[in-house]
């Protein structure tokens, strides 16, 4: 069992990032609500009388047609479209890295502008996975993390800074143009079916603006993803959960990994800070949680660690009077992690006994392995791998 030094546990759930956002001289409209695109539009001059008819033309070029530059808003005038060019733009992060699994899965390295010319440029990843009935993407909402939980790879970064909403619909918006999944598909489908956030940082420590950016992407007046097909994932941080459900109204995720206050301090030491009890009770009132809306449980298998028949026990007893299903994670390696996957024959009696309670315990399909694209295994490029590292992680997808 992987054991973490009192040092280190100092700057566990530290939430302050090392740095603040600072936009850039012409900064971008993704992200802003109507409210804000219509104060934009005061600051360039447009006319009180036109600026809800302005707005909505915006809503609709930006969102539902994915417009990348004002010129191709061609229902707004040109003069209005010179002055918005002249002050704003409609970027989102720049795609630095592209990575195809060989299951389908697609990742992109994001690279974040910044109008601080001293600061680097920040990167983020976000991954698309592809289903026969959905299409899945996982979304960022900080570069690096605060929570250092053990079994995670992205919890070995520090926390550098938070995501604006921009940066967050603006993941949406660029696997929309990488898939071309904009309104004037061919087909009318849509690849991107469902949002996750589950990918670099807990959403709840940068509560504003992940807020922000899922109600755009809810809006179906634009990027149009059902609220329902939109899910939330926290690590738990109590008081904001019940707050998420009055104020955003999306899916709720929580991740577990324990049943035991003392081994889920170490798995995710937010836990000390709020246990087990504290977590249960706001999912408990968690607004809109019922038999067709459950709270899922991710529960990542740990060999010999929180896999046993006890801890599904317990797990059940736990949730009880709570609609839940459990989402069962066999546990993704990254290079150095102390810890290994559950014996496939564990996780499956795990799982039976979890159903044979009356829950859902769906067994989640390892996806981007080999890309490291996986569950737990996002970390920006800004920290690369060594070569010994990368031999490692093939080493480890080969086996699987």
């Amino acid at each position: 069992m992987q054991t973490l030094t009192e040092p280190h546990n100092a700057i566990l759930v530290e939430k302050t990032p090392l740095e603040t956002y600072v936009p850039p001289a012409k900064p971008s409209l993704i992200g802003l609500s109507r409210t804000e695109l219509a104060d934009r539009l005061g600051e360039i001059g447009v006319a009180p009388a036109q600026r809800k008819m302005r707005v909505q033309q915006l809503w609709h070029w930006i969102y539902f047609r994915g417009a990348q530059s004002f010129d191709d808003m061609t229902s707004i005038s040109k003069g209005i479209r010179a002055d918005l060019a002249q002050h704003f733009t409609v970027d989102r992060p720049e795609v630095v890295a592209e990575q195809i699994s060989n299951d389908g899965t697609r990742k992109w390295l994001l690279r974040l502008p910044s109008g601080d010319s001293v600061q680097k440029a920040h990167e983020v990843e976000c991954v698309y996975i592809p289903e026969t009935d959905r299409g899945t993407l996982c979304v960022s909402s900080q570069v690096g993390c605060t929570l250092n939980c053990a079994f995670c790879h992205t919890g070995t970064q520090r926390l550098v800074r938070n995501l604006t909403a921009g940066e967050i619909v603006g993941q949406v918006m660029v696997a929309r143009d990488r898939l071309n999944d904009w309104a004037d598909r061919e087909d009318g489908t849509r690849r991107v079916t469902n949002i996750v956030m589950m990918g670099m940082g807990e959403p709840l420590y940068n509560f504003d603006a992940v807020r922000d950016a899922l109600l755009i992407a809810g809006d179906n007046e634009g990027i149009g993803i059902s609220r329902r097909r939109i899910t939330l994932s926290t690590s738990g941080v109590v008081p904001n959960i019940v707050r998420a459900g009055e104020e955003i109204g999306v899916m709720l995720a929580i991740s577990l990994h324990a049943v035991r206050d003392e081994l889920r301090n170490e798995l995710v030491p937010l836990n000390r800070k709020y246990p087990i009890k504290e977590l249960l009770q706001a999912c408990r009132d968690y607004p809109g949680a019922s038999n067709a809306r459950r709270i899922t449980f991710e529960y990542v298998m740990l060999k010999g660690v929180n896999d046993s028949l006890d801890d599904a026990k317990l797990l059940v007893k736990m949730l009880k009077g709570i609609p839940a299903k459990i989402n069962l994670i066999p546990f993704n390696p990254w290079p150095g992690t102390a810890y290994e996957c559950s014996d496939w024959d564990q996780i499956e009696k795990f799982s039976e006994y979890i159903f044979n309670a009356g829950y859902s315990s769906p067994v989640r399909t390892p996806r981007g392995r080999d890309i490291l694209a996986a569950c737990g295994q996002l970390k920006s490029e800004t920290e690369k791998l060594s070569a010994r590292e990368r031999q490692a992680l093939r080493a480890m997808a080969m086996t699987d």
